[in-house]
């Protein structure tokens, strides 16, 4: 059954995030621009202005006061919503955890920009996962479509009384914030039999009076952040659920991970967003030449995916070349350590090319990946160096 299909429309993936905003229905919007962010929340006003979006919309003079108001109203048993960026997510740094361990189901996109320094506002991915610890759930996003779905499952995920988790969408700037693509819409009655009424069960409540305090003491606060832990890990299975339940609505499927060409895959590339996409054209280009080659994309880094721990057990592919738009200095490629560790948890010994590019938004074609996946060296490559 596809009834959530309508119409088609072609728009930048911010106005797709905020077409999706609308059809949650958030009770609170806390709005503050910042590039390439802005457009989302001005989407968004214009919705409310015209009495399309009947939310309570609140122009804060901060990104920490952005997610404090998130706070506050999710606290009251709101649904809220609110979009930010790169030094406008380091500036709510502080309330974001303090969303995270107030088991608060908020809603953020955050549109990837590199971080200072150097000054810089193009794609970088190292703003959300610089605060991959930070306990919130983590989606990655490789077109206007799946910013738009990612979205409408997010409000979903989050508020299931299993999970109870703020929930990031993430999409590159401009290379996907302000690209333009078709997008297919859903029909709104039918989303509102998918995403049921919030109800928060630790909301403050006049009739019940009750604390809803995060000072927590030596004896207590190992139990919550272990309790924080397990309903992390037990989002993952709430995602697959949701996906699969949306791919009934919509007939478009998602996973944590997306497989291409990978079932025969000599080669195995790993990566996130966009630079997977141009991956999978390289891909193509390399099959057509002989060369066994398959993309796995990660569409989720918290909690990071069993689906993927599976995946990669029963691939056959020997050699895995990892591509990151972000990196920890001194370390390595974010995305690349992070699998490293899963394989060697696995016991799985593979020859790992770590490769990074795109960072601060430099341009990365697939004939340079091409390229690049053809180099035989091993360990640590950076494109353009």
């Amino acid at each position: 059954m596809r009834g959530m299909q309508e119409e088609e429309v072609f728009v930048t993936g911010n106005e797709a995030v905020a077409r999706a905003v609308k059809l949650a229905k958030p009770n609170v919007i806390a709005a503050y621009p910042i590039t390439p962010q802005t457009e989302i929340v001005e989407v968004l006003a214009r919705y409310v202005e015209s009495g399309e979006l009947k939310s309570e919309y609140i122009h804060v003079e901060s990104e920490h006061s952005a997610m404090a108001a998130c706070i506050g109203a999710a606290s009251m048993g709101a649904r809220v919503f609110t979009a930010t960026s790169s030094h406008g997510f380091l500036y709510m740094c502080e309330m974001i955890f303090w969303a995270s361990i107030a088991r608060l189901p908020i809603v953020m996109a955050n549109v990837n920009r590199a971080l200072a320094p150097g000054w810089n506002i193009w794609a970088e991915l190292k703003d959300a996962m610089s605060h991959r610890d930070a306990g919130w759930i983590q989606f990655y996003t490789a077109s206007v479509q799946e910013a738009y779905d990612t979205t409408l499952m997010a409000f979903r995920i989050a508020e299931d009384r299993r999970v109870m988790l703020p929930t990031m969408v993430n999409l590159e700037g401009f290379v996907l914030s302000h690209v333009m693509q078709p997008l297919r819409l859903v029909n709104e009655a039918e989303y509102d039999k998918f995403l049921p009424p919030v109800k928060i069960p630790h909301a403050l409540n006049f009739e019940r009076p009750h604390t809803l305090g995060t000072l927590i003491s030596p004896e207590h606060n190992y139990l919550v952040q272990y309790d924080h832990n397990r309903c992390m890990r037990a989002a993952d299975d709430v995602i697959a659920e949701v996906e699969r339940e949306f791919e009934r609505l919509s007939g478009r499927r998602y996973g944590a991970v997306m497989k291409y060409r990978c079932d025969d895959a000599e080669t195995l590339v790993i990566a996130m967003g966009t630079l997977a996409k141009e991956a999978e054209v390289a891909c193509d280009s390399l099959r057509e030449k002989g060369e066994k080659i398959g993309v796995l994309r990660l569409r989720q880094l918290r909690p990071f995916p069993k689906a993927f721990l599976e995946e990669v057990k029963r691939l056959t592919a020997e050699r895995f070349i990892i591509i990151d738009r972000a990196y920890s200095s001194g370390y390595g490629g974010i995305l690349a350590e992070e699998v490293k560790a899963k394989l060697y948890d696995l016991g799985l010994k593979k020859e790992v090319k770590s490769i990074i590019a795109g960072l601060g938004g430099q341009d990365v074609p697939h004939e340079a990946l091409e390229k690049m996946f053809m180099d035989k060296r091993g360990g640590e490559v950076w494109f353009g160096v």
